[in-house]
């Protein structure tokens, strides 16, 4: 490849800056309804705005921060396209065994290129397209979102239907939406509503998105105290594989104040190695002291019911709230069937 030249992304003339984020999105419980609504997979991956200014693309997280180097064959897929110039909106997602790995994802923020590399064509990036700022006749971040779909439709079918790019689905039909989601079996991480008449706003909330949450009952088996404090912080949540094995899945902190008191004691009553005989809770990390990534192994006697979002690698992605306690069931049902 031909050694790139120095573009200077935020000119007067290119009219969109590199360090403009993308359109945020507020939570709500419920998909709101009505004329004027576009709804669109909420994907899990990594949310990018690809930069193209003649033979250099920069490709920006959410954050801000550069992720050309861990996408090295979006970048050269980007650069192969006719059109020199665009900024477009997407989602970063690596397809394992036709679904969406997001432990795949994490694996290309890696310090060695040699390895990002490797992973690159072992398992390529794919991105998907859900909106237009730029491209080398308009610049649409100011035009309503219905002008904008019609523009990226048009963008992508003349010069991306090709390896590496997909165009993500949008409907103005609720029931559509709500298919979607209760057909996605894990692959959508909600619905994404907005209104058909706003022009990009960066960095504002002003779509709304909407996560189905699901429920597990899982053993507690273990604890971890407050960082200094003797009452307990976390619990540390476990399901039964189909060996027999309790796995650690998980944890829920959602514990209120005033119960903690009453629940580490009943709790230090159960203390007895091993807690979990399966994938055990792991050990400090960058992020946690010592205390803190140190805990206590309980008998296999409680079952909490959780409130959790997605699931990773057999695990919680997120920390899950806690709803209650479920003593009418026994241990052994609280098992992976659940949550797959």
């Amino acid at each position: 490849m031909a050694r790139a030249r120095k573009t200077k992304f935020d000119t007067a003339d290119f009219g969109i800056s590199l360090s403009t984020h993308p359109m945020e999105a507020k939570r709500v419980t419920k998909l709101p309804q009505g004329d004027g609504w576009q709804y669109e997979p909420k994907w899990d991956g990594f949310r990018c705005l690809a930069f193209r200014d003649g033979d250099k693309v920069e490709l920006r997280a959410k954050s801000g921060k550069p992720l050309s180097r861990y996408f090295p064959e979006i970048v050269d897929a980007l650069l192969k396209l006719k059109p020199k110039r665009f900024v477009l909106d997407g989602e970063l997602v690596v397809p394992v065994k036709k679904l969406f790995s997001f432990d795949a994802l994490q694996m290309r923020l890696h310090p060695a290129d040699s390895r990002v590399r490797k992973l690159s064509v072992e398992t390529p990036a794919t991105y998907l397209l859900f909106d237009i700022l730029l491209d080398p006749k308009k610049k649409w971040i100011g035009e309503p979102l219905s002008l904008r779909r019609r523009a990226l439709r048009n963008f992508y079918r003349q010069y991306m239907k090709k390896p590496r790019f997909e165009l993500s689905p949008a409907t103005t039909d609720i029931k559509v939406a709500e298919r979607w989601l209760k057909n996605s079996r894990g692959t959508l991480d909600g619905i994404v509503a907005k209104e058909i008449d706003q022009p990009y706003r960066p960095e504002e909330r002003v779509m709304l998105k909407f996560k189905k949450l699901r429920t597990a009952d899982c053993v507690v088996g273990g604890f971890r105290y407050g960082e200094g404090s003797n009452e307990v912080g976390s619990l540390l949540l476990g399901l039964y594989d189909r060996a027999g094995k309790l796995d650690h899945v998980g944890f829920t902190s959602s514990i209120h104040a005033a119960d903690r008191e009453a629940l580490t004691k009943k709790l230090e009553a159960l203390i007895e190695p091993p807690g979990f005989t399966g994938k055990a809770p792991g050990g400090p990390s960058r992020w946690s002291t010592k205390r803190s990534a140190e805990w206590e192994p309980l008998k296999p006697k409680l079952v909490a019911e959780v409130c959790f979002d997605h699931v990773s690698s057999d695990r919680f992605r997120h920390g899950t709230k806690f709803l209650r306690w479920r003593p009418d069931k026994s241990p052994k049902q609280c098992t992976f069937e659940q949550i797959c």
